[in-house]
């Protein structure tokens, strides 16, 4: 017989609209998001930034979701299509594309508030008790079940899910949250340069996560309240968040305290944290475990040969070491160790990558020496190519170098050396 609680939580989230907010370009990530929205980016060899929240709403039990679109957002619906189409709307499941189309306003999204607002038909429709504002940009693993339930329970007219991180990473990153011994939230600060910290533990503070749990209808109260408001941003994080905690009961959910050894979250907005995450994919036991059958991340996967591996001579042996290698790829007489190699990638003899994350339908030519880079998508690099050896001959040849020495590589920058 099912467990009590589990037909608790599942009678909630039947009861919720998700929607995720998928709209930005993630600017800090520079050229790799000229072509393409954030949450569109790859990750981890064959996945995208968008199929972990989406993964979390279907894993959790919610299948009822709208997918915010805005910036650059070809290649981020054309997979939401192929790899999120299939669920029937009958059945009271669907993945909806939810394109900014100036439905109540002649402007674009104007913020995170106004892309929810510019929808608010559409969850009037959808009818829900609650509904989960999701970021669409971050890559993480949680059960939204028990944040839902500790939604209703509380009484809370909104739930803010949050966890401790470093003061370092937190400043002008993230929303910042105080709360009391109840996890009322006392204050709510967007990005501070100074966040304040948590009491037992001077070192940290307490971030939002950018999810958000509310009862619908006063969801739609707020929005319509902030439309009107003519010095409003019309962000959740600055404007709706700050202006409801003093007369509403707005609780914080820890997720680092819910989810325990399990508490993986990161928000990939740069090239350094980009490129970190990924690294972290090819330890011998990763934090993020993609192998878990239990928490699967749903994808589109297109149909190709398994990866290949070819030995050409004692010196040219075709290997990779500590390494994830997707489908489609060669790697003929070369060696990657510590890299990813996303679908269709091909290396050839003599080249050696280390510490890179090399994108979908790459092909580096042989004698190549490639070392803590990002090569984007459909790059051919030269034969005699080196890249990470010299920073002042990367940034001379027009490659971008991070501040901690990740460079990256465009298919432009390198039509450029023509």
């Amino acid at each position: 017989m099912e467990n009590h609680n589990n037909r608790y939580i599942s009678n909630l989230t039947r009861d919720t609209y998700a929607l995720v907010l998928a709209g930005g370009r993630g600017s800090r990530l520079h050229e790799l998001t000229n072509w393409r929205a954030k949450p569109a980016l790859y990750f981890g060899g064959k996945f995208r930034i968008i199929d972990f929240p989406l993964s979390n709403c279907i894993n959790s039990g919610i299948r009822n979701i709208g997918v915010l679109t805005q910036y650059k957002s070809h290649s981020l619906i054309r997979h939401l299509a192929r790899g999120w189409g299939h669920f029937k709307k009958e059945l009271g499941e669907s993945v909806e594309v939810l394109p900014a189309s100036q439905r109540f306003s002649e402007d674009w999204y104007q913020g995170t508030a106004d892309a929810v607002y510019q929808n608010i038909d559409i969850i009037r429709v959808e009818l829900p008790k609650y509904v989960m504002i999701l970021s669409g940009d971050h890559i993480y693993r949680m059960d939204y079940g028990p944040m839902l339930a500790q939604h209703v329970e509380s009484g809370a007219k909104m739930t803010v899910s949050c966890m401790s991180v470093p003061i370092e990473q937190a400043r002008d990153a993230f929303g910042v949250i105080g709360v009391d011994e109840s996890n009322q939230v006392t204050g709510f600060v967007e990005k501070p340069s100074h966040p304040t910290p948590l009491h037992d533990d001077p070192d940290s503070c307490l971030a939002s996560m950018g999810n958000y749990v509310f009862d619908t209808d006063f969801l739609l109260e707020q929005l319509e309240k902030d439309s009107n408001n003519p010095d409003s941003d019309h962000d959740f994080g600055k404007d709706i968040i700050p202006s409801i905690i003093d007369n509403f009961k707005v609780c914080a959910f820890d997720f680092k305290k819910s989810a325990k050894n399990d508490s993986y979250w990161r928000d990939v907005g740069t090239l350094d944290s980009f490129w970190e995450a990924n690294m972290e994919l090819v330890a011998p036991v990763p934090q993020l475990n993609l192998y878990d059958k239990m928490w699967p991340i749903w994808t589109y996967q297109e149909q190709l040969p398994p990866a290949k591996f070819v030995r050409e001579s004692d010196n040219a042996k075709g290997e990779a070491l500590n390494s994830l290698v997707s489908g489609g790829c060669i790697i003929s007489g070369a060696s990657i160790n510590r890299s990813i190699c996303f679908s269709n990638v091909e290396v050839f003899s003599q080249t050696t990558v280390e510490e890179s994350v090399i994108l979908p339908n790459v092909v580096i030519n042989a004698n190549c020496k490639i070392r803590k880079a990002i090569i984007d998508r459909g790059v051919t690099l030269p034969a005699n190519t080196e890249v990470g050896l010299n920073h002042d001959f990367d940034r001379e040849r027009g490659f971008r170098v991070s501040e901690n020495g990740v460079v990256l590589v465009t298919k432009e920058m390198i039509a450029a050396l023509d």
